[in-house]
């Protein structure tokens, strides 16, 4: 079986406080594109094998988001062995979620092999045991975030009418370096309300706090969401917590001109 999977944005995302488990809760709207995406492949085999091609991170295969998707439907259904095979068109240390969702994918790609018959609140519980935002790929659909990003509710935010570009520099930013230097800070108006407001007041209104800090030990992020506004973008921002960054517009917007990097 062959599956694609792409990446989502966040559009707005605030760190509203540091949990006492030492992760933090955040609201964000997370949003699918498919500008680009990994594709999956798992076949039978006599033991679990992996592959990865393309892609610029690799771990060893028991570290792979994938192989552990695997072992946790392995271990819980007594399934037998696979192999899984993995080109990587998303980039890694980019803020887009491509692990998340490639996790996603094989927990409903092996749900679907086997004939499990996993309900999808089920195979989210098992999502969330894998990473905060692997939950979300499991519907794919916009949806309003809170807790550490696996509480979901799906929200009316239609981006069909525009176009989503996305540029990920040469730099990459690692996410609990990205949560290290961030400032948990509660009590603002609620995302899920200001993402009814236009598009064009989104640049006013909603805000990503990791390009705070991030932006200040990265500045090229900074000019690369300056040049989108340049550009024509209705809203651009950094996507999770970078180092890609992304713009909604009436007409693709691309970068590679102008800085290092890859448009997606």
């Amino acid at each position: 079986m062959i599956g694609k999977a792409n990446f989502k944005i966040n559009l707005g995302l605030y760190v509203t406080e540091r949990r006492a488990d030492g992760f933090h809760n955040l609201e964000t709207v997370f949003y699918p594109v498919d500008n680009v995406c990994d594709t999956i492949e798992i076949m039978p085999s006599d033991s679990l094998g992996f592959a990865m091609t393309g892609g610029d991170f690799v771990t060893e295969p028991e570290k792979n988001l994938c192989v552990r998707a695997f072992r946790l439907l392995q271990e819980k259904y007594s399934l037998p062995a696979v192999s899984i095979r993995l080109d990587k068109q998303i980039p890694s240390g980019a803020g887009l979620g491509g692990g998340s969702a490639d996790a996603a994918w094989v927990l409903e790609m092996t749900n679907d092999i086997f004939n499990l018959h996993i309900s999808n609140d089920l195979l989210k519980e098992h999502a969330a045991s894998l990473g905060s935002d692997v939950a979300f790929f499991i519907d794919n659909v916009p949806s309003y975030a809170t807790g550490k990003g696996e509480v979901l509710t799906p929200i009316d935010v239609d981006l069909s009418g525009k176009v989503i570009s996305v540029f990920k520099p040469e730099v990459s930013v690692s996410t609990a370096e990205a949560y290290a230097n961030v400032t948990p800070l509660p009590g603002r108006p609620n995302l899920k309300n200001l993402i009814n407001e236009p598009i064009e007041r989104w640049k006013y209104l909603i805000v990503n706090d990791f390009e705070k800090s991030v932006f200040a030990k990265y500045p090229i992020l900074s000019d690369i969401k300056k040049k989108y506004y340049e550009l024509g973008a209705d809203y651009a921002s950094l996507s999770g917590s970078g180092s890609a960054l992304f713009a909604i517009a009436d007409q693709p917007l691309k970068l590679s001109a102008y800085f290092s990097g890859i448009d997606l």
